[in-house]
């Protein structure tokens, strides 16, 4: 969310806190209005919407412990900062039992208030993110942009569909670009914690100390740089699930804190000493083999088996080569509407190509080639010339009749499918409905 798109009201029944907060954050690029009392607060509420409302705990008439329940009522998606002095701090600690993102103390600290509404935008946005992932899946299709008719990954699915309605911990498996954070999504989606959000956690792109700040927060003056208490990602999970990328690059230190989470559900932030309990699901993803990291003792062999409850394996491209030819279009479609140019569809021969290839990089690999030949083609047609070259110049692994062959049995598989209805059986493979009778003639299909 763009600050200049965020919206703050302001509650409080002391002038100076009012201006000097509104002043702050109209510098900062915020929109702000403020409210002196409860009521011409509700009513500002009543009027619009707001992304973050800061509010006084100690107000004549009506106080803001009740007043955040009150706004809760109004818009539960709204996100309550308390202020309070230091003398207070049990009423804001009571808040955030009854709801509230957090609170900061008087005298306010500018920095430290605008490091808070980044991270409330932050949490709001996360949200807004997973709801918006609901509607498209809810909208599309039970997987969202899940592509494949595959036997293999139809597979996948089953899994997914299987787990998704249980808490069970998910280790999925497959190598670099092959769609792991993608099923993670699809399983979060359709699971009960769907209104709650998956918060992703890329563990090998940190170091252990950045880690462990990451996943546990930390106190203000936890350690050098530490100017404000930070909620971290376990606690962002909370009703949620937590999805832990590359976790075989996590330290052993850190495995054993993790372990310690998982089994006793609580977590004490960086620098704090209060422990906090927290519900999530956990959700994992490797390129490694984690069984001989295990054996090289690089890999905690406890954790491995609290990771590894339900496994899923995607596998990689090369061995899926029949879902080429959709996922191709899928990104064809994706990248044309991004780019707003006319490109409709990939000819014979480069599709021919696509499917020859041997994808180390997997579905990334494709979707960056389908881009690239948009950029640098000319609609309505991706041809050969168009593609990376080292997708043209290595093209000869696959016969070509085993290409057409592919088609062939897919085509048939979703005619089957859809009961022979050519109007839906055209929409599942994105072609129009005279290219499909088309290639119903070209390879004689029949019921």
């Amino acid at each position: 969310m763009r600050r200049e798109d965020a919206s703050i009201l302001v509650v409080d029944d002391e002038f100076s806190v009012r201006d000097s907060l509104c002043g702050w954050f109209r510098k900062d690029g915020f929109k702000v209005e403020t409210a002196e009392n409860a009521t011409e607060a509700l009513r500002k509420l009543q009027e619009g919407s707001w992304d973050i409302v800061l509010l006084d705990i100690k107000m004549p008439g009506m106080d803001g412990l009740e007043l955040q329940q009150r706004i809760h009522e109004i818009d539960p998606d709204v996100i309550t900062v308390m202020i309070t002095a230091y003398a207070s701090v049990e009423s804001a600690v009571q808040a955030l039992k009854q709801g509230a993102f957090d609170y900061i103390t008087k005298p306010i600290d500018p920095d430290e208030l605008s490091h808070l509404v980044r991270k409330a935008l932050d949490q709001r946005h996360l949200k807004t993110e997973n709801v918006q992932l609901r509607q498209k899946i809810d909208q599309l299709s039970q997987f969202g942009e899940i592509v494949g008719d595959s036997s293999q990954m139809q597979k996948v699915l089953e899994l997914v569909r299987s787990v998704a309605e249980t808490d069970a911990t998910v280790l999925i498996r497959g190598e670099s670009g092959t769609g792991k954070e993608l099923i993670a999504q699809a399983i979060h989606a359709n699971s009960h914690r769907r209104y709650f959000p998956i918060v992703p956690v890329n563990c090998g792109a940190l170091s252990e100390s950045l880690l462990e700040s990451e996943l546990f927060g930390h106190e203000k003056g936890a350690f050098t740089g530490a100017v404000y208490r930070r909620k971290g990602k376990l606690e962002m999970s909370n009703g949620g699930t937590l999805f832990l990328d590359e976790v075989g690059s996590i330290s052993l230190k850190t495995q054993v804190e993790l372990l310690r989470v998982l089994e006793t559900k609580e977590f004490t932030r960086l620098g704090g000493t209060k422990p906090t309990r927290v519900d999530f699901r956990v959700i994992c993803a490797t390129n490694q083999n984690l069984e001989k990291t295990v054996e090289e003792g690089q890999f905690r062999e406890d954790l491995y088996y609290r990771l590894n409850v339900f496994s899923i394996y995607l596998p990689p491209l090369r061995e899926r080569r029949q879902d080429i030819p959709q996922l191709a279009q899928h990104f064809l479609r994706k990248y044309a509407l991004q780019m707003n140019k006319n490109f409709t569809e990939i000819n014979p021969e480069a599709m021919d190509m696509l499917v020859r290839h041997e994808w180390p990089g997997n579905i990334r690999e494709l979707a960056n080639a389908v881009e690239r030949a948009l950029v640098v083609g000319r609609p309505p047609s991706v041809r050969p010339g168009d593609l990376p070259l080292q997708i043209s110049s290595r093209s000869d692994s696959i016969p070509t009749d085993s290409l057409a062959a592919m088609e062939k049995a897919h085509i048939q598989r979703i005619l089957e499918r859809t009961g022979w209805n050519i109007t839906r059986a055209a929409e599942t493979l994105k072609i129009d409905r005279v290219t499909l009778y088309n290639k119903i003639k070209k390879y004689d299909l029949r019921k």
